[in-house]
């Protein structure tokens, strides 16, 4: 008989995150899976429609059992935020504490914030059962970075709450493995970590339909960005490459920027202010579904992250979706990716930040061939399939579930 699983995850369907996907394929394997999760309210910051304190607290998703507990709405203020990571942290401990439910294994999937574990592993504690976490942002680097506290106390607090949580589960699961040193420095955790990186969902895959959503210009070079518009993804450098490329009156590149976020406004008004509007248009963001159609048209995908140790050790989840469909890669992030690029062979790379270096590239591709093209496409292909199985990946899991 397949075990009971409980996932810990702050964020679940219908907010959009691979872990929607992990629990569909693990109930496809017989596993009975329940999720405890919070009422949806991400990237928007208030509760998603027919959601909240008194609806749909409890529904399932196929056979997925999701359970939600109350959590105030992140809004759009750092101050919502915090309570947003606090409260669902109280409501998930006093479940934990009082639910008379019986699962066999605990799985944590841990995006920011990291305080979302701390309900896992009292459940794990209380019931005598094993727990698994699976850290996708580096805590508490991620949470220094991104938050810009440099209060010492704070950050005290923060590091003694991480190593806690290390200290008190069985296996962490790592998706880049740049990040096993920095545990390392937390304490003897060695033994438990495991490199265990992203898959992509089934639909990313190379598409024979174009998007019906956004129409490509075949005639130029199309580098498409798709994903939040933040500042931690460095695309304030765009509008700098843009200007020197456009000394080239005969340039053919074209940036598709697809999906929102707090540098998108700034983006477009810097893009206005020098003029720069023909080598970029913008749109709004697509379900992932279209974008595998959106790359059937594109030269390249664009991953870019902004220069900070901690980024540096990160791989996008976005790059296991690109490879997936077959797409080339124009990297401007430091670390890990310029690894892959030149394992895969499938792309091109530069520092975070490199206006100069960003430029060569794409005046790189411009002088390509179709068959180089071709070449990238394949090897982008291929890696994906090499490192990044899902069926590998998932017999992984199955078999920490077997151990005894």
């Amino acid at each position: 008989m397949k075990k009971k699983i409980l996932v810990v995850s702050q964020y679940f369907y219908p907010e959009q995150f691979r872990i929607n996907d992990i629990c569909k394929e693990w109930v496809e394997r017989g596993y009975e899976v329940t999720v405890l999760t919070g009422i949806p309210n991400y990237p928007q910051g208030k509760y998603y429609k027919n959601y909240g304190l008194f609806k749909n607290r409890k529904e399932f998703l196929g056979n997925i059992e999701i359970i939600r507990i109350p959590l105030v709405p992140r809004k759009k203020s750092s101050i919502f935020l915090a309570l947003n990571y606090l409260s669902f942290m109280l409501s998930g401990y006093l479940w934990a504490a009082f639910t008379k439910r019986d699962f066999d294994e605990v799985f944590i999937y841990e995006v920011s914030p990291m305080t979302q574990a701390i309900p896992g592993i009292k459940y794990a504690k209380r019931k005598k059962i094993k727990s698994m976490i699976y850290v996708l942002d580096l805590w508490p680097e991620n949470f220094i970075e991104l938050s810009g506290i440099k209060n010492k106390q704070i950050a005290s607090i923060i590091t003694k709450m991480v190593k806690w949580i290390y200290s008190n589960v069985d296996r962490i699961l790592i998706s880049s493995p740049g990040f096993k040193e920095r545990i390392k420095q937390l304490g003897d955790y060695a033994q438990k970590v495991t490199y265990w990186p992203q898959y992509a969902e089934d639909f990313y895959k190379p598409s024979k339909k174009d998007s019906s959503i956004i129409d490509l210009d075949i005639n130029k070079i199309n580098i498409t960005f798709a994903g939040n518009i933040g500042y931690a993804q460095g695309l304030e450098l765009l509008p700098l490459v843009a200007v020197e490329l456009a000394k080239n009156k005969e340039s053919k590149i074209h940036f598709n920027i697809i999906g929102n976020g707090r540098y998108k406004e700034d983006f477009i008004k810097e893009v206005l202010e020098k003029d720069l509007d023909s080598f970029f248009s913008f749109y709004s963001p697509v379900k992932a579904e279209e974008i595998p159609k959106i790359f059937k048209n594109t030269d390249v995908a664009l991953v870019s992250l902004s220069k900070s140790p901690i980024f540096s050790l990160t791989i996008p989840a976005k790059v296991q979706s690109i490879l997936a469909t077959g797409t080339p890669l124009l990297v401007s992030a430091d670390g890990i990716m310029e690894q892959i690029i030149i394992e895969s062979k499938a792309g091109m790379w530069s520092k975070a930040g490199d206006v100069e270096g960003l430029v060569k590239n794409i005046q790189r591709l411009e002088k390509l061939n179709n068959s180089e093209f071709i070449k990238m496409k394949e090897n982008a292909l291929e890696y994906s399939q090499k490192e990044f199985s899902k069926e590998t990946l998932l017999n992984i899991i199955d078999d920490f579930w077997e151990e005894k």
